[in-house]
C-alpha cells in the first residue's frame, strides 16, 4: 500500500520546478533512519526544528535593539518568522520546495548568542576556536539538542543553515532563497524597527533607493520579493535585476552607517560584549557549573572552550544577565 508521503514525494515529481529539491532525492541524514509514513523529509526536518528548545529561545534573544522598551521591537524569533515567509513566498512562486526553505529558514539564527552579533564577536575574540552563529546552528542541530543526540536533520537543510550569511554559497536554490530572504527581512525590519525607535525616518532612505525599491518599508519588501521571481523564474539560479540588487546593497550599507553602528541605538553593546566575555572566563574556570548534558559532551573528547561557548550561546538576554547579577553582584545581607 503507497503511503502518504509517497503519494507526496511523487506529488513532487510532478508539480514542483525541474529545479528544485526533491524529497525523495535527498542525500540522507547523518544517521539512517526510518522514514515517515505522513511527512516527506523536509517537511520532518521543519517539524523537529519548530518542537526544539534552541528555537523557543529565540524569543528572548536580541534583534538589533537590545532589550528594547516597546511590544513591537523584533526579536530573533520574529525575524526568524519574518526569513521563513518571505522564503516560503518565494519558494511557492517558483515552485521549489517550500518545506526545505522553511526548514532552513527557521534553523538558521539557532546558534545565535544573546545579544545578537555583540555576543557573537565576544565569543568570536575570546575562544580560541573562533564563534560563527551559522557554524554554532549546524552544532545545535548536529550535537547540542536532544541532550547530544542532535536532531539529524538532511544534507539539505544542514547545507542551507550552514551557508545563509552573505558569503555562503549553499547547494540547493531553497538554500539561496533562504540566503536572500534573510538579508531582505533584516533590512527591512530593522528600517522599520529604527524609524519607530525614531533612530531614521522614511525621507532619511537613499533617494536613489527610493526611486528603485519603493518609498516605505513595506513597497520596498514587496518590491524585492517580486524582483527576485521574475528574475528567477525558470532559471536554474535565484537572483535579483542588477538595478535592484544595487539598491539592496545601498540600502543594507546605509543600515550600517545609521543604525548597525549607531551610537544611541547601540550604546550598550559594549557592556553585553563586557558581560558574555567575563561569563566566558567564569565558566571557563568553573567547568563544574554548566549544565550536565554539555558536561557530557567533554567526556566523548569535546574541549573546554568550545563547552563554555556551547553553554553561554544558548542563553536567552534574559539568562545571561541573570547569572552575571548571580555570580558577580553582590545582595544585600540580611539578619536571618
Amino acid at each position: 500500500m503507497t503511503t502518504i508521503r509517497e503519494n507526496l514525494e511523487k506529488w513532487e515529481e510532478v508539480y514542483l520546478s525541474p529545479y528544485a529539491s526533491l524529497s525523495k532525492n535527498s542525500l540522507g541524514r547523518l544517521r539512517d533512519e526510518e522514514p515517515c509514513d505522513i511527512r516527506p523529509v523536509f517537511q520532518r526536518d521543519r517539524d523537529r526544528i519548530l518542537h526544539c528548545k534552541a528555537f523557543r529561545r529565540l524569543k528572548d534573544k536580541t534583534q538589533v535593539f537590545l532589550a528594547p522598551q516597546g511590544d513591537h521591537y523584533r526579536t530573533r524569533l520574529t525575524h526568524t518568522l519574518e526569513v521563513s515567509q518571505n522564503a516560503r513566498t518565494i519558494a511557492k512562486a517558483l515552485r521549489l520546495n517550500e518545506d526545505l526553505v522553511e526548514a532552513i529558514a527557521l534553523g538558521h539564527d539557532l546558534g545565535h548568542t544573546p545579544f545578537g552579533h555583540a555576543g557573537e564577536r565576544a565569543l568570536n575574540k575570546v575562544c580560541p576556536y573562533g564563534f560563527e552563529h551559522s557554524e554554532q546552528s549546524v552544532r545545535c542541530v548536529d550535537i547540542l539538542e536532544k541532550d547530544g543526540q542532535g536532531l539529524n536533520l538532511t544534507f539539505e537543510v544542514r547545507d542551507g543553515i550552514r551557508n545563509h550569511q552573505t558569503k555562503g554559497n549553499s547547494a540547493t536554490l531553497e538554500g539561496k532563497i533562504v540566503r536572500l530572504s534573510d538579508k531582505i527581512a533584516y533590512i527591512h525590519h530593522d528600517c522599520d524597527d529604527a524609524i519607530r525607535a525614531g533612530i531614521l525616518r522614511e525621507e532619511d532612505i537613499p533617494k536613489q533607493v527610493q526611486e528603485v525599491a519603493g518609498r516605505t518599508t513595506g513597497e520596498r519588501l514587496d518590491h524585492f520579493i517580486h524582483d527576485i521571481v521574475t528574475n528567477s523564474f525558470g532559471k536554474n539560479d535565484i537572483c535579483m535585476s542588477p538595478p535592484v540588487e544595487d539598491a539592496m546593497k545601498k540600502l543594507r550599507s546605509f543600515m550600517f552607517e545609521r543604525v548597525y553602528t549607531n551610537q544611541q541605538a547601540k550604546s550598550e553593546e559594549g557592556k553585553a560584549e563586557l558581560l558574555v566575555e567575563t561569563l566566558y572566563d567564569y565558566y571557563l574556570h568553573h567547568i563544574d557549573k554548566i549544565s550536565g548534558e554539555l558536561l557530557v559532551l567533554m567526556e566523548r573528547g569535546e574541549a573546554k572552550e568550545r563547552i563554555c561557548c556551547d553553554y553561554i550561546g544558548a542563553m536567552t538576554d534574559r539568562f545571561a544577565i541573570a547569572q552575571y547579577e548571580e555570580i558577580y553582584i553582590p545582595k544585600c545581607w540580611t539578619v536571618k
